[in-house]
């Protein structure tokens, strides 16, 4: 989804990608001359927060940020929520946008509704972006684009699954809560996100889609993404519960003056370019 109307001179060569979520915050600025990241930085909340709370942690960032302070030639905004569904494109209609999403998110009479087309599996991710910070990154910069972070996750997914045959479950590990895809045959499953307050909640979680979707966690290749390593106890207890275990890649060619924790993390920012 884009914004436009106001123009600005942007003959900059770098990118800015921030994604926002009630638990943090993270920004990526991207060089595209040379293809090299030089700034990455995370700010995870003492708490989860209320919109308007989150809100004046982006302000607070961008008023102590010199990095931020930069003409940028693009700007991507990144809703990190729960306020998503997957619509088949087949049965998509614009005008009946609220439809689709009061049954599993709970939505006012003023709230703005955003949609993505997904391509690669032919539908549409219907979804409320935190307009507060949509208002504010628009009276900094003007125009911008703006997605879920589920449409990034999915289109950057099926493209590295397009020609696998294994089913496999994706879990991409933020502070508090997770997004989740089953892929098979390079074609999504299954997308869902979960709060979680502890690792029992996790596992939970994650062995409760595959009994829905009928996969054997003797069998079944659990994929994992962002904030998790081998010495985290999410990672132990999925080790504890599911025989085939990896992290994920994300593939992507930058060279970096501020490297991520690893190969996985920060898969959504860095894949949303």
């Amino acid at each position: 989804m884009a914004q436009t109307n106001k123009t600005s001179n942007k003959l900059t060569n770098i990118d800015l990608s921030i994604q926002i979520s009630l638990s943090g915050l993270s920004f990526c600025i991207l060089n595209t001359d040379t293809n090299t990241v030089i700034e990455l930085r995370e700010v995870i909340f003492e708490k989860r927060l209320n919109p308007l709370e989150a809100l004046d942690e982006l302000k607070s960032l961008f008023a102590k940020e010199n990095a931020l302070q930069s003409n940028f030639k693009n700007v991507i905004i990144i809703h990190d929520n729960d306020l998503a569904t997957l619509v088949p494109k087949s049965l998509f209609n614009k005008n009946h946008l609220a439809e689709y999403l009061k049954f599993n998110s709970k939505i006012l009479k003023s709230d703005f509704i955003a949609y993505d087309p997904i391509q690669e599996n032919s539908i549409v991710n219907v979804y409320i972006p935190y307009v507060n910070f949509n208002n504010f990154i628009y009276d900094k910069f003007g125009t911008f684009v703006y997605k879920h972070v589920s449409t990034v996750l999915i289109e950057n997914i099926l493209q590295i699954e397009k020609e696998s045959e294994t089913p496999k479950v994706f879990v991409n590990i933020s502070t508090n809560h997770f997004e989740i895809l089953v892929t098979e045959k390079g074609q999504l499953n299954l997308y869902n996100s979960f709060s979680y307050s502890t690792k029992e909640d996790f596992i939970y979680y994650i062995l409760f889609t595959a009994e829905q979707l009928n996969l054997d966690p003797e069998s079944f290749q659990l994929v994992l993404l962002g904030d998790v390593d081998e010495n985290n106890e999410l990672y132990e207890i999925a080790y504890k519960y599911i025989r085939n275990i990896s992290f994920g890649k994300r593939y992507s060619q930058y060279k970096y003056i501020a490297k991520p924790k690893s190969e996985y993390s920060n898969f959504a920012l860095l894949n949303s370019f």
